[in-house]
């Protein structure tokens, strides 16, 4: 199957320097296609000094599903899958291969890899990447909805694969949401009978050391997703209490490697519950304010 290998950029610093350097280093230089922003740095340099094919969209036009879809579409007639790729996550060596790998199995729509912490990333980072993305690989379907609820349509965009052929026929990603453009798509392929597969042999770099107030307006857009579209949680049901087990787990961990995160941490938390609660409500709050209470400006203008 012929893959290659497409990532929106803006602004990308050192970071999209390691993450252009590791993928010409470790993959065999497949077609590596960047959309980029309109960035105010060297990012468009790094892509063209990398031989990658570079398309310059006004920052004012990105849109996380619709600029997605400008790269899959670009090149959707000469090749079966399509990698994504964010600007700050830096794969490992052979971690693309293994991950259009699992493609053999042509009930699958689409697969994401094992997200590693970046060499700078705090207790509570690494924590995330470790309880998100462990070590057992598995692919789900339709029947698997009842057992994993939400989970059944999970996906990162950071690092990720989709069969052409599936975007073509569900009318591949929205352009009209905050975020989660993946689970919307995710979503719709297992209500079609596709499965979707985590690879844990495929990893990447890729983690953030947020703030509270960053972490906040992270959950206030996963909340606007959720209010808008209300079918997903009705399909899929919600995450089984994985918030919880969360919590608990992040307690454990901070609580044997560095105790003294625990405050920020427990702050984080209560920022992103009130953050998704705000955002589930967002309609009910004045438009002048909602904006300054999202990490995503550009979608409300």
């Amino acid at each position: 199957m012929k893959y290659f290998i497409a990532i929106p950029t803006y602004n990308g610093g050192k970071l999209w320097k390691k993450s252009a350097d590791a993928i010409n280093n470790n993959l065999g230089h497949p077609l590596v296609q960047v959309i980029d922003s309109s960035s105010k740095d060297d990012t468009a340099k790094i892509s063209k000094n990398a031989q990658f094919n570079v398309d310059i969209i006004s920052g004012s036009d990105f849109n996380h599903g619709g600029t997605r879809n400008l790269a899959w579409e670009k090149h959707q007639n000469d090749y079966d899958i399509v990698v994504f790729l964010t600007q700050d996550a830096i794969v490992q060596v052979d971690a693309i291969d293994k991950l259009v790998e699992v493609f053999k199995d042509p009930q699958v729509a689409c697969a994401y890899g094992c997200q590693l912490p970046h060499d700078d990333a705090n207790a509570i980072a690494r924590h995330a990447r470790l309880f998100n993305y462990k070590n057992n690989s598995y692919k789900a379907g339709k029947k698997d909805i009842p057992l994993l609820g939400l989970k059944a349509c999970f996906m990162s965009n950071s690092f990720s694969a989709y069969r052409i052929p599936v975007l073509k026929e569900l009318g591949g990603f929205p352009s009209n949401t905050i975020l989660c453009e993946d689970m919307f798509f995710t979503a719709k392929a297992v209500l079609a009978g596709y499965k979707v597969a985590y690879v844990s042999e495929a990893k990447a770099k890729h983690s953030h050391n947020y703030t509270p107030i960053e972490e906040f307006k992270r959950y206030f857009d996963i909340g606007v997703f959720h209010t808008d579209e209300p079918w997903i949680r009705k399909e899929f049901g919600g995450a089984g209490g994985e918030g919880k087990k969360f919590i608990i787990s992040e307690l454990k961990f901070l609580a044997k490697n560095k105790i003294t995160s625990i405050p920020k941490a427990s702050v984080n938390n209560i920022a992103k519950i009130i953050g998704y609660k705000l955002g589930q409500n967002y309609k009910r709050l004045p438009n002048n304010i909602i904006p300054h209470l999202s990490m995503h400006k550009r979608f409300w203008s």
